[in-house]
């Protein structure tokens, strides 16, 4: 069970870098006729709410609280095979992409968004996102697998693995081709080792994965560029 519930995040993972791919040229450019600069904009669609509203759904819906229900099946396999697993690599992975996104830049790999419309950004996503998570788990107030506290719903480590996922994907995926694999394969592995620790149900990690992804989603969709006022918004051609 624990295999198919890896299988699930891995399958889920393909389908939204697929959409990640198709939405490649879901942007606007904005053109600074004083600089001669362009900075691409990430704008609304709605193919892009499809993957965060399918993980969210899903999540709810294998929420179920009996005997039988699958997350609590995927538990009890893991306590069978992995009863002494355990590892604290998830509470750094789940930062490493933003890491990297600002590694890059360093480098002189110029990113999508400047610096200053960037790190706005992050933090508009980040705060969208711990809010909703922080909600969530106060008012469903669902114990964890192991028992450790009633902090279960949604995981928090995923939900910021997915948010710094999106962040790192939308700021170098026009550079790099392979960039969804590398940052949507961290923020997987962040939510198979969350179950794998038995701090989360596989309903936690999906609905976890939702809300970093809308989250940092919706801090594009709306940031204004205040920083960057002087170019005008063209649609780039097909």
């Amino acid at each position: 069970m624990m295999k198919k519930a890896t299988f699930l995040l891995l399958l889920l993972l393909r389908i939204h870098i697929c959409f990640a791919q198709v939405n490649h040229h879901s942007c606007i450019i904005n053109a600074d006729s004083s600089s001669k600069k362009e900075t691409l904009r990430t704008r609304f669609s709605f193919n892009q709410l499809y993957i965060p509203s399918f993980l969210i759904f899903s999540g709810i819906a294998l929420n179920g609280s009996g005997p039988e229900a699958i997350k609590n099946e995927i538990v009890e396999e893991r306590n069978e095979h992995w009863p002494k697993f355990n590892t604290q690599v998830d509470n750094y992975l789940q930062f490493t992409p933003i890491l990297i996104a600002y590694g890059l830049d360093a480098f002189g790999i110029k990113s999508q968004t400047d610096i200053v419309n960037r790190t706005a950004i992050l933090i508009k996503g980040e705060l969208c996102m711990m809010a909703s998570v922080s909600l969530l788990k106060h008012y469903t107030h669902i114990q964890r697998p192991d028992y450790s506290n009633y902090n279960s719903f949604p995981s928090g480590h995923t939900a910021q693995a997915f948010a710094a996922a999106t962040f790192l994907n939308e700021e170098y995926k026009r550079t790099f081709k392979w960039m969804p694999y590398v940052s949507y394969g961290i923020a997987t592995s962040v939510g198979v080792l969350r179950m794998a620790n038995n701090k989360h149900y596989i309903s936690d990690v999906l609905v976890g994965a939702g809300i970093g992804i809308l989250s940092m989603k919706l801090s594009y969709w709306t940031h204004q560029y205040k920083w960057n006022k002087k170019g005008k918004a063209i649609k780039p051609p097909l």
